[in-house]
């Protein structure tokens, strides 16, 4: 339970802010409209800091993210019996941190017209609709993710304890500014899916795009397990 509860934590605080930072952008009236994208890989690379910081003090290893969680399980690291607790607790985090989302921005989504405006603050979309591209985008986002964050493993960066997320923060940072324009790099299917559910069940005008889902469920575990197997392949 306090695996569940440390990644449910982690992963809400992750969406509030990670998505709160999309509300801010691309609602109407908002302060920060009209910001850029800058502005939303900023928010979210700070997101994934807050996130770990708050998982690993409750006691987890901070994945905040199931293709994280699997990745290290493809490369013989994981335990195989805390896999249902963490991303049972990032899928229900995420979903939670989405809901808070709308409660903070609540009259901005009333003032936006925009269907797509809105779904955007919960769930992630392609700039140009293709699905084969859009999973090969997503696969290579989240296989440079986990890759990386072997490495930073490797390194004993988790000797530094919460300052260790300062390494994950770059590295998403970079992945949003410079591999972030195809399809919003999801590079997490909680990050997806949870908010995703939250926009279909909240009173919110507009299709939740289910058709699309399967592209940053998929392509981040595929890109995780790969990134595993190569890394295991090469250390």
């Amino acid at each position: 339970m306090k695996h569940l509860i440390a990644e449910l934590m982690g992963t809400m605080f992750l969406i509030l802010l990670g998505n709160g930072v999309v509300a801010n952008v691309v609602l109407q009236k908002t302060k920060g409209q009209g910001a850029g994208w800058m502005v939303i890989s900023t928010g979210w690379a700070f997101a994934v800091f807050i996130g770990v910081v708050v998982a690993s003090q409750l006691g987890s290893a901070a994945h905040l993210n199931p293709a994280v969680t699997l990745g290290f399980v493809a490369k013989g690291d994981f335990e195989y019996h805390l896999i249902l607790p963490y991303i049972t607790g990032q899928m229900l985090g995420a979903a939670l941190g989405g809901l808070g989302v709308w409660v903070m921005y609540k009259t901005h989504f009333d003032a936006t017209e925009s269907s797509e405006d809105k779904l955007a603050c919960f769930s992630t979309g392609p700039a140009i609709k293709n699905p084969l591209f859009n999973f090969i985008s997503e696969l290579i986002g989240t296989f440079t993710l986990l890759f990386v964050i072997f490495s930073f493993v490797s390194a004993d960066t988790a000797l530094l304890g919460n300052l260790g997320g300062l390494p994950v923060t770059i590295l998403v940072w970079a992945i949003g500014l410079s591999l972030g324009g195809t399809t919003g790099y999801a590079i997490n299917p909680a990050r997806d899916i949870g908010p995703r559910i939250m926009h279909t069940l909240l009173p919110i005008k507009g299709s939740s795009e289910w058709g699309y889902a399967w592209v940053p469920a998929l392509g981040p575990v595929v890109g995780a397990v790969l990134a595993a197997l190569l890394f295991n392949a090469l250390a």
